[in-house]
């Protein structure tokens, strides 16, 4: 049971470290996330290398840190395209950075 309360006291640490960024994302405007996040994910599928690369692998991990967050509320179909879409994005990082 106390692996419950650690798991549990983690997920309330990361929630409110979390918390600030969200805040800080919330009082840009509201097109200035999307732009950026547009912006590296176009960036990482034209750009070849290890560059393209990161840009991806950024994507990826915001996109694993919001699923991270909503996790506990997310039905079954929602939790499998969360996962999906950071394996897509961590695959075609790895192509590129192959390439």
């Amino acid at each position: 049971m106390s692996s419950n309360r650690s798991a549990s006291s983690a997920r309330r640490s990361v929630e409110q470290r979390s918390a600030v960024v969200l805040l800080y994302l919330r009082h840009l405007p509201r097109w200035a996330p999307m732009i950026v996040f547009a912006a590296l994910l176009v960036a990482g599928l034209a750009v070849p290398g290890p560059v393209g690369a990161a840009a991806l692998c950024l994507v990826a991990a915001f996109l694993a840190w919001l699923g991270y967050l909503s996790w506990p509320r997310l039905a079954g179909a929602g939790r499998l395209g969360r996962v999906a879409a950071v394996a897509l994005l961590l695959a075609l990082a790895a192509f590129q950075a192959s390439r």
